[in-house]
């Protein structure tokens, strides 16, 4: 890793490379712990890459990008969410996704992106950031936990046929 890591806002031209940096991570993460037939199915029918690159145009989402010089290692989408009754009509925003390529795990870009979603949040007065994580994703519970992210409820998450359980975790900010 060289010491030239920036974080920028992605664009629209953008959408192709976070197409690509979207599917690679999300496999690197997650592609050991199922089925090969659930993640293509999830990759061909909800994970699509022309799907993801329509995401990058929508204006509901924010997303950023880092690199290593230029090499892209890591990014977060934000985005305006569901209100769930916990968040008693604050306004919110979700984390919608923060992924790191695997070679870059532990080298402080997850931290970065963390920082500004939470800077954005702030910015943008929100008073509740969330996200939803893997009940499984150990590594990554503790990292949300760390930044002060608490667990508030639980919902089903599809993956190919398999039914899998994200907890949903919050931090209040204001």
């Amino acid at each position: 890793m060289s010491k030239e890591i920036t974080i920028r806002f992605a664009t629209t031209g953008d959408a192709e490379l976070i197409a690509d940096l979207s599917r690679k991570t999300f496999y690197e993460t997650f592609g050991y712990l199922n089925t090969k037939e659930n993640m293509d199915k999830f990759f061909n029918e909800q994970f699509t890459r022309e799907e993801l690159i329509k995401e990058v145009a929508d204006p509901v989402n924010i997303f950023l990008l880092a690199f290593d010089e230029e090499t892209p290692v890591g990014y977060a989408r934000l985005r305006e969410g569901e209100k769930y009754p916990e968040f008693e009509s604050r306004d919110s925003i979700e984390i919608g996704r923060i992924y790191v390529v695997n070679s870059y795990i532990g080298t402080g870009i997850g931290q970065e992106l963390m920082r500004r979603c939470i800077f954005l949040a702030k910015e943008m007065k929100k008073e509740i950031i969330w996200l939803g994580v893997w009940e499984k994703n150990t590594r990554a519970i503790s990292f949300y936990t760390k930044w002060g992210f608490e667990k508030f409820g639980e919902h089903p998450f599809m993956l190919g046929d398999d039914v899998q359980n994200d907890w949903l975790m919050k931090k209040q900010l204001q």
